[in-house]
């Protein structure tokens, strides 16, 4: 028996899994079995804690609930770090993950600030099938068009739209995130400006699927709106789970995420109930 915590982000929610004392046979099968809402524990990723390399607190690996694994995911970086935090007794953690180190601070009121690294603009940083300007994508499906994309770790793609209450986000999130322009696939934010501080945002996450919240994807949101001139380079993102504080720094191209964790539960699985 493993046992496990459920934690979330903004309802943005994970499994995550211990196995820096000892390897976990956590394959992409079995992270789909225990992701599934029905006859699993239910989450958006699973997060594996993995021993600490040099120069960083903890290893996190990140699999989405189709098995697939992500290189980022802003909500569980901050997540993960809480847990950390309170072991070592320590207000300030590095978070690595395939995609890089994570730096995350404690803040008042409950806060975890993480910086999410530089947001990387090439076509071949996103990246695309093709040499693109990465600001105007040749994308389009019904109601929405010209996206502007980035990577943050993992590739993100933003439409910005008059009023999200329009959108089917279910029927057109799965179509555009497959779209042959995204060779790794890609998360797809549908963004509404509200004003040059605030945006709402509702995400379809790659593997994933629509989710309270996505802190990569906020973070991307406000580079890609900031790039537009559509908001400055500080800004509220609102989504179905709550608001994120994004802040992309000028000085180094970093982009700094402010928002709160919390634990629903904790429990025990039988990994040999769930597929090998």
């Amino acid at each position: 028996m493993v046992p496990f915590r459920k934690m979330h982000g903004l309802g943005n929610d994970f499994v995550v899994l211990d196995a820096r004392a000892a390897a976990l046979p956590i394959t992409a099968a079995r992270a789909a079995a225990i992701a599934d809402r029905h006859a699993g524990v239910g989450c958006d990723q699973i997060i594996v804690l993995e021993p600490p390399p040099a120069g960083a607190d903890v290893f996190m690996r990140i699999r989405n609930p189709d098995g697939s694994e992500a290189g980022a995911c802003g909500n569980a970086t901050r997540c993960v770090a809480s847990l950390v935090a309170d072991e070592g007794g320590t207000d300030r953690v590095v978070v690595r993950t395939i995609a890089g180190d994570l730096p995350v601070e404690r803040l008042p009121g409950g806060l975890w600030r993480a910086d999410m690294g530089p947001a990387r603009l090439n076509w071949d940083d996103v990246p695309l099938a093709h040499a693109t300007d990465t600001l105007h994508l040749p994308v389009s499906l019904g109601p929405v068009a010209d996206p502007a994309a980035c990577s943050m770790g993992n590739p993100h793609a933003t439409f910005f739209v008059k009023d999200l209450a329009k959108l089917d986000v279910a029927t057109l999130g799965p179509a555009l995130e497959n779209d042959p322009i995204f060779p790794d696939r890609a998360n797809i934010g549908f963004a509404q400006v509200l004003s040059a501080d605030h945006i709402r945002l509702v995400m379809w996450e790659r593997g994933a699927g629509m989710t309270l919240a996505c802190g990569s994807g906020a973070c991307a949101t406000i580079v890609n709106a900031a790039r537009r001139g559509l908001t400055g380079r500080r800004a509220t993102v609102s989504m179905p789970g709550g608001d994120l504080l994004i802040d992309w720094r000028e000085a180094d191209g970093h982009v700094l995420m402010t928002g709160p964790v919390a634990t629903a539960f904790t429990g025990t699985l039988d990994l040999d109930a769930f597929a090998p």
